[in-house]
């Protein structure tokens, strides 16, 4: 099942989806939801990337600063676990070993994070082998969400190409349809 139909089935009567822009995800429930195709919501920011408005840029502030912080708190959890090893005198193999292992998952976490930002995964592609990896490496993940909330909300580029190609080929569909098909007269066999 997709993600689009995940959504639809969860969302409830009344709630045209997310293509009010608030981030909430809802509309009035007087108001006619739009027809043509909706933005995704991006997590944190719901729709609030389409026009940049109802608190996107301190929205994107505040995951910036939340994503630094939890890097730094992480950092400061692994140098304690560490001092554990140096203080349990497991030798330096050991030591220099763990040293290496996150220096590497962080560092394929940072790059699978990042590359995700700017293309989806293929369904059959190794992401979810690598989600061990990624947990490892969490610290790489939560940088490159921090750099790239310097820039964009994370997704925002790619959300918004997906997006435009929707709304374009849903007026290039409407504008191809005249007239009622109905009355059309049937096509000569021949």
């Amino acid at each position: 099942m997709s993600d689009d139909e995940q959504r639809d089935q969860h969302q409830e009567p009344g709630q045209g989806g997310t293509g009010t822009g608030t981030g909430q995800g809802r509309t009035s429930p007087t108001a006619e939801p739009a027809p043509g195709p909706r933005p995704e919501p991006i997590r944190f920011f719901g729709t609030t990337w389409v026009d940049h408005d109802n608190g996107y840029a301190p929205r994107r502030a505040a995951v910036a600063v939340g994503a630094l912080g939890a890097a730094v708190a992480g950092a400061y959890l692994l140098r304690l676990a560490y001092e554990g090893l140096e203080i349990g005198n497991v030798g330096p193999f050991l030591s220099i070993s763990v040293v290496i292992l996150f220096a590497i998952a962080s560092s394929i976490a940072f790059a699978k994070t990042w590359e995700s930002f700017s293309r989806r995964a293929a369904p059959s592609s190794d992401e979810a082998a690598l989600k061990g990896l990624k947990a490892i490496g969490f610290i790489g993940s939560l940088v490159a969400y921090f750099l790239r909330c310097l820039i964009e909300a994370p997704g925002e580029k790619l959300h918004r190409a997906e997006y435009e190609r929707a709304v374009a080929e849903f007026a290039r569909r409407r504008s191809s349809r005249t007239g009622n098909p109905a009355a059309r007269r049937p096509k000569r066999k021949k």
